[in-house]
């Protein structure tokens, strides 16, 4: 339930929407009173086709930074904002656009392939991006004699290298979430606690983890299968296990962790997309040089992903 100032703040959203002809697009992340609030939920893939093909003047991007970028690469004409100033994603800074340039030098006959959670420079060096929904798929369609760097989850690279077989590199970065919060360790205790339940964990949590879980799945495959199955444990961020248990009450969905919490995706308060559509804040803008290379990688994903 909302508190009145809560209900006011909504009212006045849904106003502005109208008038502006805007559309708010959350990740499965954000705190449950944002993504009540938006018009469409999903994973990186999810909201980015939904980017792609929303009809609107104005997108209010709940998530992070490189969203909201790939947002805006999909759909220049409309107006994207940011709903937070400053939300941003740690992996994505563990590699900056020299460092992928001097690989890229070094060893020639490598395919970049560049996890969606990166920024948008990272993407215009890269050859096809993935998210965690497709990343296997996606390496799969690649020449199997072709080396891979996989860019810039080491975990989800490899995991995808253990599903394919494939000749891939990752690069040495990650989500501080899934790589430290999760361990074998919870697992564990999980299953002695919770001798009926199934155990699912996010790609990005590392492999050991993965091993000692029932499956790995993105947050889209997650949700798939908690609206077909009863008795779940989530290893991911506890936004995802908090929406799901407000979507469906009656059944047993814990989180491996309760401390997996990203601080850059609760940035985001309902108070934050209400100013910024009332000022349209924190536009994102790309280079048309940036945005014309970068727009290669991701149409190949979306292609692909068909």
């Amino acid at each position: 339930m909302y508190n009145v100032e809560e209900e006011k703040i909504i009212e006045q959203i849904k106003q502005l929407k109208k008038s502006k002809k805007a559309i708010i697009l959350a990740h499965n992340y954000q705190l449950l009173e944002v993504q009540k609030v938006a018009d469409f939920v999903g994973d990186s893939l999810q909201l980015a086709q939904k980017a792609k093909e929303v009809d609107a003047d104005i997108i209010v991007f709940a998530g992070v930074l490189f969203m909201a970028e790939t947002a805006k690469l999909l759909n220049p004409k409309v107006k994207v904002l940011l709903a937070k100033d400053g939300a941003g994603c740690p992996m994505a800074d563990m590699i900056k656009p020299f460092q992928l340039q001097e690989f890229k030098v070094q060893h020639p006959d490598y395919q970049v392939v560049c996890y969606v959670n990166s920024s948008i420079e990272i993407k215009a060096e890269s050859n096809v991006c993935v998210t965690s929904s497709n990343a296997v798929k996606i390496v799969e369609s690649i020449d199997k004699d072709t080396p891979i760097l996989f860019v810039p989850d080491q975990n989800l690279g490899n995991y995808t290298k253990m599903k394919t077989g494939r000749n891939i590199r990752v690069w040495d970065g990650m989500c501080p979430i899934h790589h430290f919060i999760f361990t074998v360790n919870d697992i564990d205790k999980m299953r002695k606690d919770y001798p009926n339940h199934k155990i699912i964990v996010h790609p990005e949590c590392q492999l050991d983890v993965i091993k000692a879980a029932d499956f790995a799945a993105s947050t889209k495959g997650v949700a798939d299968y908690v609206a077909e199955h009863d008795n779940i444990i989530l290893g991911t961020e506890i936004g995802l296990v908090e929406a799901l248990q407000y979507k469906y009450p009656e059944k047993s969905i814990l989180p491996l962790s309760s401390m997996a919490v990203c601080i850059d995706m609760k940035k985001t308060q309902l108070i934050d997309i209400l100013k910024t559509l009332e000022n349209e804040a924190n536009e994102i803008t790309i280079s048309p040089e940036i945005a014309k290379k970068a727009a290669v990688a991701i149409d190949r994903m979306l292609e692909l992903s068909k």
